[in-house]
């Protein structure tokens, strides 16, 4: 099996009560290969950098057998760049700065050998850019789609046609609310369903995740972390936990996907863990397993 990944690739300057680190690595696409990577060994990342961005994160991507062809090298360019400062509770988050970059004219372009990739996760970058990407690929089993509220605020029809073409659509529940209207999440659930997805995944931060198919839904609790450090990439790591695992079993039906829900919390929370990528970067199978079991324990009843 086989996945795509489109989306960003950042350093970024974060700053948290415990610390602060400059350049770190980041970005959607990022998190998402990594994380992948330790479910399926056919990963494809498409991004884009400049030439200041580290050998060692080309590296790095390299050891975890992410496939780079379509990562673009810009000579002269500088990498994307975003500064963000957490507050105590690390549920506000304040922006310091963005420098797009290179970024600002990245137009993604999908390796023609990629192109038949059995899953495809679109980052949360401008619609405009994913409807680029739906527009080169070969029918996927499965295209999950992320976004963010700035896309809703200033790209929202755009938006709309890329939800008519994606089965699994990840947002939060502040996002749901605002691409809805609705403060009710059930109710602003049913009119996202309504605008093409097969499934929809709501994330609550702490409070977990609900996803919702047809008539069903299914609600996972977060995994509880004793030691939060840095919660960004935790959202792109849960698309990758999620999309990983229905791509490395090859299932998806309903109870599998459910499954699929609880890798991505377990994997989310191994991401906050430490800064940037550090937590995720040297992972073990049987420490993905013993956190899977202690979340199916922790839910049980």
């Amino acid at each position: 099996m086989s996945l795509l990944v489109v989306g960003s690739v950042a350093l970024d300057t974060l700053e948290t009560p415990f610390d602060k680190m400059d350049d770190a690595l980041g970005g959607s696409a990022t998190y998402i290969s990594i994380t992948s990577s330790y479910f399926t060994s056919s990963v494809y990342m498409v991004g884009v950098v400049g030439e200041d961005f580290d050998k060692a994160h080309i590296d790095l991507l390299k050891s975890k057998k992410v496939d780079l062809e379509g990562l673009q090298i810009i000579e002269g360019g500088k990498t994307f760049r975003w500064g963000g400062k957490y507050l105590d509770d690390f549920n506000q988050r304040e922006t310091l700065f963005t420098h797009l970059n290179v970024f600002e004219h990245f137009d993604p372009v999908i390796p023609e050998s990629k192109r038949n990739a059995d899953f495809v996760i679109l980052g949360n970058i401008h619609p405009g850019l994913q409807m680029n990407v739906l527009n080169q690929i070969n029918n996927p089993k499965m295209i999950v789609c992320d976004t963010m509220n700035l896309w809703i605020n200033i790209a929202l029809e755009e938006l709309k046609e890329v939800i008519k073409r994606v089965d699994v659509l990840i947002i939060n529940d502040e996002e749901a609310k605002m691409l809805t209207g609705d403060n009710n999440l059930i109710r602003a659930a049913d009119q996202i369903m309504e605008m093409g997805p097969k499934y929809l995944i709501i994330k609550k931060g702490e409070h977990g995740a609900m996803m919702f198919h047809e008539d069903k839904v299914f609600s996972a609790p977060a995994f509880p972390v004793k030691n939060l450090y840095d919660p960004t990439g935790a959202g792109d790591t849960f698309a990758a936990g999620f999309t990983a695992w229905l791509d490395k079993t090859n299932d998806l039906g309903f109870d599998n996907m459910k499954k699929a829900v609880v890798y991505g919390s377990v994997m989310a929370s191994f991401t906050v863990e430490k800064f940037s990528t550090k937590r995720i970067e040297n992972l073990s199978n049987k420490e993905i397993e013993e956190r899977y079991n202690k979340f199916v324990e922790l839910s049980r009843f």
